[in-house]
């Protein structure tokens, strides 16, 4: 069987406060007054911050904003739990939630728990023991196209969660905003950047209708049955899902879809071994995700080219948090680097009429 996916010791600087969490958790969920609580960190992520808290005998994931963030609206704890309230119900692949903590006091923002998913997760290179075959390849790549499908395929209407967005005028709200939390951001002179932003304010296409949108699809938000990895039994981290235009969130997908012809730099910030023999893609991605759903991929660079502007502006966000010294995370220091390449990727894609 496949290594499941685990947590490891806390990073620096990202310590909870057990003195204040531990009582308020036994309460909380009527643990024991003795119960044993403890705390680890899972790898990845440069977002809201994931642990792994035991509290006796009993295993939950805590979700919390990051230390020294700036932008709230980004890391609305109290939204994403009700998201997956609603969402839990009508898709098996999304966590349910357990508690949702209001109380700043206990570890300096609000949080919630919600249940762990064990399996295997793939980021940049496949688990140790792992034989990334041609076939496995493609067949995990089949899977994620599908699950992107199944998820637009959610009446969002009967489910409620159509209350979570405002899907009118959402490719531009989404242009202007996130070229205002770029500037907002700005700590180098990278002009690619605003290239990219004033060729898609001058080429937004028209919207069909809005599905959820998850916003951040990629290999290492999927956990995989550890007896077959081409089966993805969960997709964590809802913190920017809303509703709205499906194809943003094929085109955010893709901007992660790093392919075999890419450039070096570019293959640098992989987000999984989508390049790996066997692979879709971007265009079989986009194509099989259009087969699932008959939408259509007439404007489909303008997507892969916001996918990447976004990713971008929230590489350059992460980093303005380490300019500043909000964290030491080492990671946090090359997102200017990220910045760039992604830019000038967008760049190229806007002056394409391919994938």
């Amino acid at each position: 069987m496949t290594a499941i996916d685990t947590p490891r010791p806390v990073r620096p600087g990202e310590e909870l406060d057990l003195e204040r969490l531990a009582p308020y958790l036994r309460d909380a969920l009527g643990a024991p007054g003795d119960a044993a609580v403890s705390v680890q960190q899972f790898p990845g992520g440069h977002s809201n911050l994931t642990y792994l808290v035991t509290v006796g005998g009993d295993a939950y994931v805590l979700r919390r904003p990051p230390f020294g963030t700036q932008v709230k609206s980004a890391h609305d704890m109290e939204r994403e739990h009700a998201l997956l309230s609603r969402l839990a119900p009508v898709c098996e692949r999304a966590p349910r939630p357990v508690h949702l903590c209001r109380d700043e006091t206990i570890l300096g923002a609000k949080f919630y728990l919600m249940e762990r998913r064990q399996g295997v997760v793939v980021r940049r290179v496949p688990p140790r023991g792992v034989d990334f075959t041609p076939a496995l390849a493609r067949g995990l790549a089949t899977a994620a196209a599908d699950a992107l499908a199944d998820l637009h395929a959610i009446d969002i209407e009967a489910t409620g969660l159509v209350e979570l967005g405002h899907p009118d005028g959402y490719v531009r709200r989404q242009v202007e905003g996130w070229t205002k939390r770029y500037l907002a951001a700005k700590t180098d002179d990278i002009p690619a950047v605003e290239a990219v932003a004033a060729w898609l304010s001058g080429h937004m296409p028209t919207s069909g209708p809005p599905t959820l949108l998850h916003n951040d699809f990629k290999y290492d938000n999927l956990v995989l049955a550890p007896d077959d990895l081409t089966r993805i039994t969960a997709i964590l981290d809802w913190e920017m899902a809303t509703v709205g235009d499906p194809l943003m969130d094929l085109g955010t997908a893709l901007c992660y879809w790093v392919q075999a012809d890419d450039p070096p730099e570019l293959q640098a910030f992989a987000f999984g071994p989508t390049h790996a023999p066997g692979s879709f893609t971007r265009a079989e991605f986009a194509e099989h995700y259009a087969r699932r759903t008959g939408r259509s991929l007439d404007a489909i660079n303008f997507y892969y080219a916001f996918g990447l502007f976004k990713t971008a502006v929230v590489a350059q966000q992460i980093y303005l948090r380490f300019a500043r010294g909000h964290t030491q995370d080492p990671r946090f220091a090359i997102m200017i680097e990220a910045v760039r390449v992604l830019a000038s990727q967008a760049e190229r894609a806007s002056a394409s009429r391919h994938l």
